[in-house]
C-alpha cells in the first residue's frame, strides 16, 4: 500500500515539474520572440520601467497560453489509449 502511494506521489511530482518547465520555456521563447515587436507604436517610451514591465507581462501572457496549449493537448493524446 505504502509503495503504490509513493508512486503516485512521486508521478504526481514529476508531472509537476514537467509543467512548470514547459511553462518556464514557453516564457522564455515568447520574451524572446517579443524582442522583435515594434512597442514603441503602442506606448510611448519603450524602454522606460513600464515598457519593460509591460513586455514581460505580455510575455508571460502569451507563453502560458502556449504552455497551456501544449500540456492540453499532451493530456489529449495520453487519453486517447483509452478509446481502443
Amino acid at each position: 500500500m505504502e509503495d503504490s502511494l509513493s508512486q503516485v506521489t512521486s508521478s504526481v511530482g514529476w508531472s509537476g515539474m514537467a509543467h512548470m518547465l514547459i511553462t518556464l520555456v514557453c516564457i522564455a521563447i515568447a520574451w524572446w520572440s517579443l524582442q522583435h515587436l515594434k512597442i514603441d507604436l503602442f506606448i510611448r517610451h519603450p524602454q522606460s520601467p513600464q515598457g519593460k514591465m509591460l513586455h514581460l507581462i505580455l510575455a508571460i501572457i502569451v507563453g502560458r497560453a502556449v504552455a497551456q496549449f501544449f500540456l492540453d493537448y499532451w493530456g489529449w493524446t495520453q487519453s486517447l489509449r483509452f478509446l481502443f
